[in-house]
């Protein structure tokens, strides 16, 4: 397949060139990045020297100029809605990394990320590409929405759960640790190594945008924050619930996971409380679970490599299943120990 990857200058986008190196099916004919614009892939990334020696960054407007059957686009959020619909028109298939088409009601891009969407129409036409919950759903699909990394692991970790119905569907709390790529290659004040090193931080405070994705996806209220940690990647959910079956413990919450992912090769459920390290340089998703028969909680726990299984690998995952191929196809599933 002709792929071409738009922004494929940030970490998103380099990891899309990384992971489909070793894609059978992914033949790289464009990468674009208009500030990096004539640059080669080896000046810009060193480590993908070896696979993509002489390929050279293009303007994102090249897209237009090239035969492509698909298209994965790492841009900036709001940047996608303007290629997006000529793409489909071309009959190029769209992969989306971004948020432009996760959300379902084009009220919530005017509330939680302050602007009106510019193709509301084709909100109904993505499709939400969380394999694990959504794989009926992508099979022919044309414009894939890519979920966001902390939705991913809010969604695998809870998702079961409301779904049985064995919790309450209010009042949950998401607490999640991140690491600093998931910010992007954009510099700001609180990314400084002076300021991060040694130190975590809270952000995004009652209104972080996804929010509104997690409830979205789960059909749930919850409260989430998100904290920023200094490490480069790497991503940690501990998700707080009220139990509302009684026969839910500790033992039964587990079998619940092991149930509802026995099919599922990206996911991983463990005994003893996931780490951030456990997922790095593979697409997996850790995930476990306690009940607390004390105060009448659940603790969903999860953790998964924020740029693989929550943004390249994902959507080469969810390309892979929407083409009919095997959802393992060019995807890591081993991390990198120690």
């Amino acid at each position: 397949m002709r792929v071409g990857v738009l922004g494929a200058t940030g970490y998103a986008g380099l990891e899309v060139l990384r992971l489909a190196a070793s894609h059978e099916d992914l033949e790289i004919v464009l990468a674009t990045g208009d500030s990096n614009a004539g640059k080669t892939v080896a000046e810009h990334a060193p480590a993908l020297a070896s696979v993509y020696p002489d390929l050279s960054f293009a303007t994102t407007e090249a897209v237009f100029e090239h035969e492509l059957e698909v298209v994965f686009l790492a841009l900036p959020h709001g940047a996608s809605q303007q290629y997006v619909s000529t793409l489909l028109e071309r009959g190029v298939q769209v992969v989306d990394l971004g948020a432009d088409f996760r959300l379902k009601d084009p009220a919530d891009y005017a509330q939680w990320y302050h602007h009106d969407h510019a193709t509301p129409s084709l909100l109904s036409r993505s499709v939400y590409g969380l394999v694990e919950r959504h794989r009926e759903e992508l099979p022919g699909a044309s414009l894939i929405a890519v979920p966001g990394c902390y939705p991913t692991a809010s969604a695998l970790a809870l998702g079961p759960f409301l779904d049985a119905r064995v919790v309450s569907d209010e009042g949950i709390i998401v607490n999640a640790l991140s690491g600093v790529s998931g910010a992007g290659r954009a510099t700001s004040d609180r990314l400084h190594f002076s300021r991060l090193a040694g130190n975590a931080e809270a952000y995004g405070l009652l209104d972080h945008r996804h929010t509104i994705e997690i409830q979205q996806e789960i059909g749930a209220q919850l409260l989430f924050t998100p904290h920023l940690v200094p490490t480069s990647r790497g991503e940690l959910v501990s998700a707080y619930a009220r139990v509302t079956d009684a026969s839910l413990d500790t033992s039964a919450a587990l079998a619940l996971l092991r149930a509802r992912y026995a099919n599922d090769p990206f996911v991983v459920v463990v005994d003893q409380p996931p780490t951030m390290k456990d997922p790095l340089g593979s697409n997996l998703c850790f995930v476990s679970a306690r009940v607390d028969a004390r105060t009448g909680w659940l603790i969903a726990m999860s953790s998964l490599d924020n740029l693989i299984k929550g943004a390249a690998g994902q959507a080469i995952q969810a390309w892979n299943v929407a083409t009919g191929r095997d959802e393992t196809t060019g995807l890591p599933r081993t991390g990198v120990t120690p």
